[in-house]
């Protein structure tokens, strides 16, 4: 049951609920700090905004998202929800993908080569985290 889970009980679960902690964490330094959030991308935020500049409608749009999908992450860590944590690594590299592709099409700073780096580590790491536990289930019921 949930409420007794204190801490993940697998390494998969270990993976999603860092990753989760880091994704809620970064959420709410955007959303009180959108401006640190800028420069942990390696950019410079400006000093006054344009009229019709909408950045920091997106940073709050973007920052809010992590910071649900970095609890949705802790919880389903805590609840050991196996299936979820495999339905997040394919998004999780196409997310990569997309963000990587920003970076070199110029459609995004090579700062934002960050965000997709971070989410293809942690696709990664739960994904041999998932084969790992998944090799060793079957070594016991051999």
């Amino acid at each position: 049951m949930l409420s007794n889970a204190r801490l993940p009980r697998s390494p998969s679960g270990w993976t999603m609920a860092v990753f989760g902690v880091l994704a809620a964490a970064l959420g709410l330094v955007g959303l009180v700090s959108p401006d640190t959030t800028i420069r942990l991308m390696g950019l410079t935020p400006l000093a006054g905004r344009p009229a019709g500049d909408h950045t920091v409608l997106f940073l709050t749009a973007s920052s809010m998202a992590a910071l649900n999908m970095g609890v949705y992450y802790v919880l389903a860590a805590l609840a050991d929800w196996k299936p979820f944590f495999r339905w997040t690594v394919p998004f999780r590299l196409l997310t990569f993908t997309v963000f990587t592709l920003a970076v070199l099409t110029g459609r995004a700073p090579a700062g934002f080569l960050g965000v997709g780096l971070w989410e293809a580590a942690g696709a990664v790491a739960t994904g041999l985290a998932l084969r790992h536990e998944s090799r060793r289930a079957a070594r016991v019921t051999a």
